[in-house]
């Protein structure tokens, strides 16, 4: 049994490994904080979209230093989290409706701003685009801002009192309220980091291909990085789950991806691998809370209003 277990953890181990080094485990975890928190950001993507078009055009077009562009890009994401605090926690809309607008408004305005046009960097900002592509002392970069955001992320939200708040608040919004915490301003928090990490994976996107296409750069990415999260242990109705099992789901995915091309099933069927992966994960989470709520167990708990 410990000789299965330890190959189940090396499987893991490897798949981590595989994934690590792509752009697209960062904003997962972002993606990750906010379901833990009983929210859902459908605008990843675009934000991802229109932080590496803005970056590429604001270096090679309009002259911009490059620290200035990386800087405005990374405020526009944290903005972005802001905006969709405030209508999910003060408008009260549903966060469905508030990401999904986003989406689309991030998407046509990525277009617009640079007339449809492929954005890069050509040869030049070698500097900016060791971000991408370069290396700290031989572990690729975008590798060492993955750990570095992983371990930031993992101590906040296991280590300190304002996660074991987001885990409160994604278990019963209503309760955390009455206990003390402050529901809107911790939640205003999980998208300010979504739309952070989503902005600083559009960066890395940008400056590890060098060629930005705004109509279909991140197309679908939040929903690889849901599957991940439902891969990874966490619940889509909030308050299970965590850092490390958001990164092994969401390097699943990258390897089920992988794997489909390896067996020369068509392409198309990725996006339906990653539907049935969000349906079953679902279904298993339904299933788990009506045998919880039958035994009585701390996830029968009613679905109540978030309060503001």
């Amino acid at each position: 049994m410990r000789k299965l277990v330890g190959m189940v953890v090396l499987l893991a181990a490897l798949c981590a490994v595989i994934y690590i080094g792509n752009h697209r485990a960062i904003f997962a975890i972002g993606e990750g904080i906010v379901i833990l928190s009983g929210g859902i950001d459908l605008s990843v993507g675009s934000v991802i979209a229109f932080a590496g078009v803005f970056v590429a055009y604001a270096v090679s077009e309009q002259g911009m230093a490059p620290a200035a562009a990386v800087a405005l890009a990374l405020v526009f994401g944290v903005v972005v989290g802001l905006w969709h605090g405030f209508l999910v926690t003060r408008v009260r809309l549903q966060p469905f409706i508030a990401t999904l607008c986003t989406m689309l408004i991030l998407r046509g305005h990525a277009r617009v701003l640079v007339d449809e046009q492929t954005m890069g960097f050509g040869n030049q900002f070698l500097g900016l685009r060791a971000l991408g592509d370069g290396f700290v002392f031989g572990i690729p970069t975008p590798v060492v801002i993955l750990v570095g955001v992983a371990l930031i992320a993992s101590f906040f939200m296991h280590f300190t009192v304002y996660g074991r708040y987001l885990y409160a608040i994604g278990r019963n919004a209503q309760a955390a309220a009455y206990s003390g915490v402050k529901v809107g301003r911790m939640q205003t928090a999980a998208y300010v980091a979504c739309g952070g990490l989503a902005a600083l994976a559009g960066v890395l996107y940008a400056t590890y291909t060098n060629s930005v296409q705004p109509a279909t750069t991140g197309l679908a990415y939040e929903l690889y990085a849901i599957a991940g999260a439902v891969l990874g242990g966490c619940s889509l109705r909030g308050g299970e789950g965590t850092i490390v099992g958001i990164i092994v789901g969401a390097a699943i995915m990258r390897v089920m991806a992988n794997g489909i091309n390896l067996l020369g099933i068509a392409p198309a069927w990725e996006f339906a691998v990653v539907g049935y992966v969000i349906l079953v994960g679902v279904i298993a989470d339904s299933l788990y809370r009506q045998r919880a709520a039958r035994r009585g167990g701390p996830r029968s708990k009613p679905e109540t209003e978030t309060p503001g």
